[in-house]
């Protein structure tokens, strides 16, 4: 029997960084493991495109990282077991401590294509993928899936062993079908049954947005790890956050506006360093939603930062908005700005 993946990593009680498409690039995922991520995943790494291109693409930036994010897993996805056999060699290139597998991502224009969730469709497939992989790669082979692609059709205890049985070191599951996406509820229940029947690693993922739910997905269903997806891009403190909530019972108090002014200027010159100006500041728009979340006036704030399109601007933006901050006088001139 093989050493515990995540004991191995020196991992215990994770709390992992999910793989999300424009989101987990190297400069949040450098954020998120400031604030106590164990393990942190690259976005969606597309097995063709990796393929095809041998230059420098968007595709093969998706796989830089540093020494300093570590653990760090790259998840690549895809429907050709050929090119996933391929896609993968590459990866080990890079030398990431995990290799994941997406088997999950429920989007249409991927998983109709039989990548992602649509490997769901045909579990000895997606177990020949795998295995192949295996045999591939010296690295760590594990995978993220759903519970299954409708509710008639859940079968993720048989394909637990069936992936274990195959040499893969660990399992995320998404605790929605794919045919739910992100709606309804997750079902926890799952998790207990999956980890009987098993003895590699399993994360629970899905439905995980507050320290509070860290807490009851551990204490609920056993997992070895939760991973965070959306919780994280709301609020890249949770980590920290759970942490302590988990230590000591007692929720921390959330980061002041001084804290998140400063990671947010420090999160977008990271971004520049790696992307370059223009296109980081652009990308960054998405995440002021988190960094500026229970600020007074956050709503304006946000509406002034979707205007720079330089780092000087930027910068001068985030450092004007301490300002303003919690004095309602200046909300007209915010509206107006």
């Amino acid at each position: 029997m093989q050493t515990n993946l995540l004991h191995l990593l020196g991992v215990q009680n994770g709390l992992l960084l999910a793989p999300m498409e424009d989101v987990t690039d190297l400069s949040f995922r450098q954020i998120c493991k400031e604030f106590g991520a164990d393990i942190v995943f690259t976005e969606f790494v597309n097995a063709d495109g990796l393929v095809r291109s041998r230059k420098p693409t968007k595709t093969r930036q998706k796989m830089l990282i540093r020494e300093e994010e570590r653990p760090v897993g790259i998840q690549i996805y895809g429907g050709n077991l050929d090119t996933m056999q391929e896609a993968a060699s590459i990866v080990e290139t890079q030398k990431p401590d995990i290799l994941d597998i997406n088997a999950g991502c429920w989007v249409k224009k991927v998983a109709t294509r039989g990548a992602g969730a649509g490997l769901l469709r045909d579990l000895p497939a997606m177990v020949r993928m795998a295995k192949t992989i295996v045999e591939q790669v010296r690295l760590p082979v594990t995978v993220k899936t759903r519970l299954g692609w409708d509710d008639s059709e859940i079968r993720i205890v048989e394909l637990a062993r069936m992936l274990e049985d195959v040499g893969v070191r660990a399992l995320t599951v998404h605790c929605r079908t794919r045919q739910q996406g992100h709606s309804g509820d997750p079902d926890w229940s799952w998790i207990p049954k999956i980890r009987a029947a098993v003895s590699i690693p399993i994360i629970l993922n899905g439905g995980i947005m507050t320290p509070e739910d860290v807490k009851r997905a551990f204490s609920v269903t056993g997992c070895d790890a939760v991973m965070i997806a959306r919780g994280a891009i709301a609020n890249p403190w949770i980590f920290r956050e759970a942490k302590e909530y988990l230590r000591t019972g007692d929720m921390p108090v959330p980061p002041d506006f001084q804290e998140r002014i400063d990671t947010a200027l420090r999160h977008l010159r990271l971004a520049v360093e790696i992307k370059g100006e223009r296109r980081a500041v652009l990308e960054m728009r998405k995440h002021y939603i988190a960094y500026l979340k229970y600020v007074p006036n956050s709503r304006q704030m946000r509406n002034i930062l979707m205007k720079p399109e330089t780092l000087a601007e930027a910068e001068d933006v985030l450092h004007s908005l301490q300002y303003y901050a919690g004095d309602a006088r200046h909300e007209p001139e915010l509206q107006a700005a």
